[in-house]
């Protein structure tokens, strides 16, 4: 078992079975494209990899604001249903904390659907804090 950042396409490609879990919308045709084209605007690709095969997914991004400082926001974070209850969603979550303390981020934050209600539990076992709510429009 190991956590790593996704560097290569195939690494890229690795993750789609996972994330599309969670991004039904994405096509794997585009995947590599798509991943490209935010990791030019600091977007990066973590994975938990077991046997070869990615179980645990985490698109995040470093970013500054007035609010926050230094944070580490977290786009996506899925685990496999198929492999959930082994704790890899709690390894990863942990990498990510470390990640953020050593690239001295003050915060990581994210942002969840309403309706993940799991999701939601295992954020706050995590000593994640509810402390805003985020509104948006579509246009």
């Amino acid at each position: 078992m190991s956590i790593q950042l996704a560097e290569s396409n195939s690494q890229i490609l690795k993750c789609f079975p996972v994330i599309s879990q969670l991004r039904p919308h994405l096509e794997q045709d585009n995947f590599v494209e798509q991943v490209r084209y935010q990791m030019k605007e600091g977007y990066q690709l973590a994975f938990l990899e077991v046997e070869k095969q990615a179980v645990a997914v985490a698109g995040f991004r470093i970013s500054n604001c007035l609010a926050l400082g230094k944070f580490l926001y977290v786009d996506d974070l899925v685990v496999d249903e198929l492999k959930r209850s082994h704790r890899y969603g709690q390894q990863l979550f942990q990498w990510l904390i470390e990640y953020a303390r050593n690239h001295e981020c003050k915060h990581l934050s994210l942002d969840s659907g309403v309706q993940r209600f799991a999701a939601h539990r295992f954020y706050l076992m995590q000593r994640m804090s509810i402390t805003s709510h985020h509104f948006s429009m579509e246009l």
